[in-house]
């Protein structure tokens, strides 16, 4: 293989699974003339991550699956040295396709109370063997942020938490999950996007912090990720200028902080791979078509995601890197490709999910991680309430009758009536724009209810969103349930009757 071909091996430009015939020729084409030695797949331009936010939470696309396995049919098809097959599925492949398996946010298995180690790994390895059948070598995940900064407009739900040793090791648990099930995985952001107030799609978040901090918090889960052997990291976009002798340079194209910390100080052996080089924080910096590419390369980097530029930048490396220093590199991502079995791809059917596992799995997780986070309940008291036709219940952004509304087998007054009232809350979106999808009125509604009767709380969502409901103290108790799974609705309401 001659220079280029060599560094064709560590592209893996994005691919997305919706889209136009002329852009599934554009991407083979690109597998043909150029050699790229991977691809990244996503749901569809539209809800591409720069773009995240301008979209509706929900599209409506079927066949996303089916479109998905054939993609990576054809691709694998049309290259030389078969591709190494990479999505971003943090809580599953349900994060990019739809009617897939979805398994809860780290958000909510932070909250597990019981084996939470032991149950992480497990919902790593069934979401590995998930890709693997999908024909998927790599998952761009876990996140091993600290979200120290509960108004972080990017992380928040993405994270185990805000204590740095919890982060660690339930990040840990869940790379081993997939790395069991054959799946490659890697530890994201390095070094650190937890404590960050802009989102690295948008523009470049600045992390203030000084060195010794960074270690009791940020680089914390990655030092014991290195220690315990971790193969791939994922550089972000975000700048600390603590560690770049002052100056505001990205994470992702800054040699001092990948070769020099990473790679030197904390020991790191394995792959690097750089956050998507299309998101605002990095794509703006450089004009010139390639830059980029070779700006990520010279820093460190061993795996170029989701380059724009994959021809230029396969140029651009070739001019400026020594022949020593690609064959490294090569070296490193074709020995990765083997590891995962990615040399030694064949054609794949679409594979079938086993509903019915998963779903006792989404049971045994509700069971272990929804509670009374606040205040206290009295069931007996609440059946005699209902008996008496004293029980109001409200339910909020939801489609009437949920079925945690049904589960509970209570039957309800008029809340003007009532001495006590349930409020169910069904979060509608995860991410905080806009708290969280949740107009002021109904916020407001929910509010004064609160104040002018005893109210019980049960939040269907996103913890970080309990802020704009009231103090918790308003509320005779409230329990958290973090996701609007049936099964979540289920123990929700196995909890209020204490069962």
């Amino acid at each position: 293989m001659n220079k280029n071909q060599k560094i064709a091996q560590l592209f893996s430009p994005a691919a997305f699974i919706h889209d136009t015939e002329e852009n599934y020729q554009a991407i083979e084409a690109l597998i043909r003339e150029q050699e790229i030695g991977g691809l990244t797949f996503f749901h569809s331009r539209h809800s591409a991550a720069a773009n995240f936010e301008k979209r509706a939470e929900v599209l409506d696309v079927s066949g996303t699956f089916e479109k998905l396995i054939g993609l990576i049919n054809r691709y694998q098809k049309a290259a030389k040295i078969p591709l190494l097959i990479s999505i971003d599925g943090e809580y599953g492949l349900a994060m990019r396709i739809e009617n897939t398996p979805q398994y809860p946010f780290a958000i909510s298995l932070g909250a597990l109370k019981n084996d939470a180690e032991k149950w992480v790994k497990e919902v790593g390895y069934r979401m590995g063997l998930d890709m693997k059948r999908s024909g998927i070598h790599l998952n761009l995940s876990p996140c091993a942020d600290v979200n120290t900064n509960p108004d972080n407009p990017v992380i928040g739900y993405r994270s185990f938490g805000n204590n740095p040793e919890k982060v660690s090791k339930l990040a840990f648990a869940a790379y081993s999950g997939m790395k069991k099930a054959g799946i490659g995985s890697c530890l994201k952001h390095f070094p650190g996007h937890g404590d960050t107030a802009t989102d690295s799609h948008l523009g470049l978040p600045i992390l203030h912090k000084t060195k010794a901090e960074l270690e009791r918090e940020e680089l914390l889960p990655f030092q014991m990720g290195i220690d315990q052997g971790v193969e791939l990291i994922m550089v972000g976009h975000l700048a600390v200028p603590a560690l770049t002798g002052g100056k505001n340079i990205p994470a992702s194209v800054s040699r001092e902080l990948i070769t020099d910390l990473l790679k030197g100080e904390m020991g790191f052996k394995g792959l690097v791979i750089s956050d998507a080089l299309n998101m605002k924080a990095v794509a703006t910096l450089y004009t010139e078509p390639g830059e980029l590419e070779w700006q990520a390369f010279q820093a460190g980097n061993d795996i170029l995601c989701f380059s724009d530029h994959a021809k230029e930048g396969i140029e651009k490396i070739a001019q400026n890197a020594s022949d020593s220093e690609v064959d490294a590199i090569f070296e490193k991502v074709m020995g990765l490709k083997t590891r995962l079995g990615a040399v030694e791809t064949q054609p794949i059917a679409v594979p079938t999910f086993d509903w019915e596992s998963h779903s006792q799995l989404q049971k045994g997780l509700a069971a272990n991680y929804v509670s009374v986070i606040s205040g206290e309940l009295n069931p007996t008291q609440l059946q005699n309430l209902a008996a008496a036709g004293k029980l109001g219940y409200r339910e909020f952004f939801s489609t009437s009758p949920s079925i945690f509304s049904q589960e509970l087998g209570l039957s309800f007054g008029s809340i003007q009536e009532a001495e006590q009232v349930i409020l169910a809350v069904f979060v509608p979106s995860h991410k905080p724009l806009n708290q969280f999808g949740m107009e002021q009125s109904v916020l407001d509604e929910i509010q004064t209810l609160a104040k002018s009767k005893p109210c019980i709380l049960v939040h269907f969502g996103n913890p970080l969103a309990l802020k704009h409901l009231g103090k918790l103290s308003d509320f005779e108790a409230v329990i958290c349930a973090y996701q609007g799974f049936t099964e979540t609705q289920v123990q929700a309401a196995v909890v209020l009757n204490g069962k």
